[in-house]
Formats: C-alpha cells, sequence, structure tokens
C-alpha cells in the first residue's frame, strides 16, 4: 500500500517536497483519489514497543505511531543544517546529532563506490540491520533491534554468514565512537539508513536513535530462510507485526544484491540486472522467465510473489516510469521503520537525526550497464567482484583484468 493515499489532501502541500521518488508533474490529487483506501488486511498497522503498553506519549513517539499507521511521511529530505562541531567538542555534544553525522560521513565513504553505486558494505549494512532486528517476535519476550547480533557474538549463527566483514567494520565504528556515548543497537540500524540512501535512488529513511544495548543473545529460529515457502514466511514476519504486503516491500532490498553463499557455485551473480542500485527492477524480473543468465533468483522471493496475499503489491512495485519506485521506496520506508523498532520499548524516548543521512541521488543511469549487460549475459566473469566493489566498468578498467572490448 502506498502511504501517501492516507494523506488527507488538506495536508499534501505540507508532505510532498519531502518524498524522494516523486515524479515532477505527477497530478497528486488525482493519484491519490484513484489509490486512495483505508489500511486492508494485508497491510502492517499494529503498534509495537511502548507505543503498544503506554501509547504515543512524546512528539518522537507520536510521529513513529503516524509513521507505522502511514499518516506521517516515512522519510525526509531534510539535511543537517548546523554547523558540524568536532566530535570531541562540548558544542558537537550538546547536540545528539552531531555525533551521529561524523558517523554518517565515516559511513558514506565506506559503502559508496567509484562508480556511485553502493558497494558490498553497504549491502551488508543493510542486511545486518534486518538480522539484528529481525530476531524478534511478538512472543519471544526479548530481542530485536539492540546490537546484540554483534555484541553477543549471533554472527557465528549459520543464518548469519556472510556478514563478518561487515560486522568487523561496525565494531571498529563501535569502539572508535562509543566514548561519545554511541550505541552498538543504534549503529546497526544507523548504518543500513545510511547505506540505502547510499545505493542510487534509495529513500532517507525516518532515523532514530536512543536504543537500549543488550549483549543476551537474541532468539533463535525467527529469520527468514531463502527456502521457506510463503505461507511460512507470511506467519514469520507476522509474528513481528509485519504484514504480506510489509513483507513484500521488505524483500525488495534484494534489488541492489550478489548472493555469495546460497549457491557457492554462483557466487556474486546479482537478483536483478543492475545491482548497488536500489530500483525496482528487482520485482519484474524475479517474476519474468526472460531474465539473463546471470540473474540468480532466491526460491523465497519466487514463492511470495506468486502468493495471493502478496501478489497485487509486486504488480504494483513492478510498474515503470517512475510508479513502482515512488510507491516502493515510500513503502519500504515505513516498513523499515517498523524493522527497525522491533524490540524497542523506550520509542517515546528516542531522538530523531534523520537529518544527518547522505543527500538521495534520485535519478541514475548505470554508465556501464552495457558492459554490465555482457556479464549478465554469461561473458566476463573477472568482473563479479568489481562491481560488488562498486567499480565502473570502463575500457581500461576491464583491460587490467584482461578483458578486451572491441568497439564496433
Amino acid at each position: 500500500m502506498k502511504l501517501t493515499t492516507l494523506l488527507p489532501l488538506g495536508i499534501l502541500a505540507a508532505t510532498t517536497s519531502a518524498c524522494p521518488g516523486q515524479l515532477q508533474g505527477r497530478d497528486l490529487e488525482a493519484e491519490i483519489r484513484e489509490r486512495a483506501s483505508v489500511i486492508g488486511p494485508n497491510d502492517s498497522f499494529e503498534m509495537i514497543g511502548d507505543l503498544a503498553t503506554t501509547g504515543a506519549t512524546t512528539p518522537v513517539g507520536k510521529s513513529v505511531k503516524n509513521i507505522l499507521l502511514g499518516t506521517e511521511d516515512p522519510y525526509s529530505d531534510v539535511g543537517y543544517n548546523n554547523i558540524l562541531w568536532p566530535k570531541w567538542s562540548s558544542l558537537c555534544k550538546a547536540d545528539t546529532c552531531c555525533i551521529w553525522k561524523h558517523i554518517a560521513q565515516d559511513m558514506e565513504y565506506k559503502f559508496r563506490g567509484p562508480a556511485r553505486r553502493c558497494n558490498g558494505f553497504a549491502r551488508a549494512a543493510v542486511r545486518l540491520g534486518f538480522h539484528d532486528a529481525g530476531a524478534w517476535s511478538k512472543t519471544s519476550g526479548w530481542g530485536g533491534a539492540d546490537g546484540s547480533l554483534i555484541l553477543a557474538g549471533e554472527v557465528t549463527r549459520p543464518e548469519n554468514h556472510g556478514l563478518e566483514e561487515i560486522v568487523a567494520v561496525m565494531q571498529g565504528w563501535y569502539n572508535d565512537y562509543k566514548s561519545y556515548g554511541v550505541g552498538m543497537a543504534d549503529l546497526i540500524q544507523m548504518g543500513a539508513t545510511v547505506a540505502t540512501v547510499v545505493c542510487p535512488l534509495g529513500p532517507r529513511i525516518r532515523s532514530f536513535v536512543g536504543r537500549k544495548d543488550s549483549s543476551r543473545p537474541g532468539p533463535e529460529g525467527l529469520l527468514p530462510p531463502v527456502t521457506g515457502s510463503a505461507e511460512s514466511l507470511i506467519a514469520l514476519f507476522q509474528d513481528k507485526t509485519i504484514m504480506p504486503h510489509g513483507l513484500a516491500a521488505l524483500v525488495g532490498a534484494h534489488t541492489t544484491s550478489q548472493q555469495r553463499f546460497v549457491d557457492p557455485s554462483r557466487a556474486l551473480d546479482p537478483q536483478d540486472t543492475t545491482p548497488g542500485v536500489w530500483d525496482v527492477k528487482f520485482y519484474p524480473e524475479t517474476t519474468s522467465p526472460n531474465t539473463p543468465k546471470r540473474v540468480f533468483k532466491f526460491q523465497s522471493d519466487v514463492v511470495l510473489s506468486q502468493h495471493p496475499k502478496i501478489s497485487d503489491e509486486w504488480a504494483k512495485f513492478s510498474q515503470p516510469n517512475g510508479v513502482g519506485q515512488d510507491h516502493w521506496n515510500e513503502d519500504f520506508s515505513k516498513e523499515y521503520v517498523r524493522l527497525s523498532l522491533l524490540g524497542v520499548n523506550n520509542i517515546n524516548g528516542l531522538t530523531e537525526c534523520t537529518k544527518v543521512l547522505p543527500s538521495a541521488i534520485k535519478a541514475f543511469r548505470n554508465p556501464d550497464q552495457d558492459k554490465i549487460d555482457q556479464w549478465l549475459a554469461g561473458g566476463m566473469p573477472q568482473v563479479g567482484q568489481a562491481l560488488r566493489d562498486a567499480v565502473e566498468l570502463t575500457v581500461g578498467f576491464l583491460a587490467s583484468l584482461g578483458i578486451k572490448i572491441f568497439r564496433a
């Protein structure tokens, strides 16, 4: 469900400027009238954490509640307009978000490759955010976005295989910044939202800090397997307050990825034709029988795309000309705010620091897509790692790998 369909027309003008994927010239009122609906049976709606027990009692709590209900934008273009004081200064200490701007700059540098695509560290940071928060259910009693994946050594669990590199990077940042009051839970979730917007076309998801860390290992068996049936995956996420349409939005993060461990014989094969770009090609390409040779489809994504509770939303995300992109960015942002706060019982006491995120890249075209297409068709096996590193496949770079490109 596209969230702006829930906004009253009278407040539309105050909210549309913050939408990163908004198409210029679109008749938004007409679109809202066409698509307007109440929250449906397949849309997420439950309150979480202290919002479910004591209610929204602070401005931040009320904003999060509105985001979860779809009555407030789940992303924002508001930037950091303050002076960025030195991290050690009393002036930086006086502003909760100041130290997070320093951290976000470090993350942006680490996550963006030379081709302006997001690299393997960024994609792993998004997965890390999912896996730390996702070890929670409505009946688990503990777990969630608490930093325990790193603090309690959960990275050794089979479902977290492949996160070792980003865990080491996060541990390094934690060691550098913990003396400034930075927690691991917040660091992991800020890493995920910074990584998302570093990817071209990715949204600036509303980001909050102040979670409580835990070194108690999270409950096991609560992360989705790539071999799971649609029914089992839907049930797993519903027990996290995430309904089928929300699940459809969240799995779209596979649009940037290149799998390495599901099938090691096809390591670095992507899940759509534009790895490192936060576009919606993943959706129609998952359902298409005619994708290039190297596109690797997770079985869980295929079965979800076909399920009657999800297929309608999947088709909407697949729409061309920016329509599906806007819809997905909005829905993903809303659902990620929810995911990033699972197991957090002090939502009313959090601080919003969305303003520290990098600017969104709202228009992007791969300068080397013709060469990526050759790789996707089965050629140039050497370049898989270069694409993971977000290196531009120039003629000179390919020549350094011993690959000659002949011009017509």
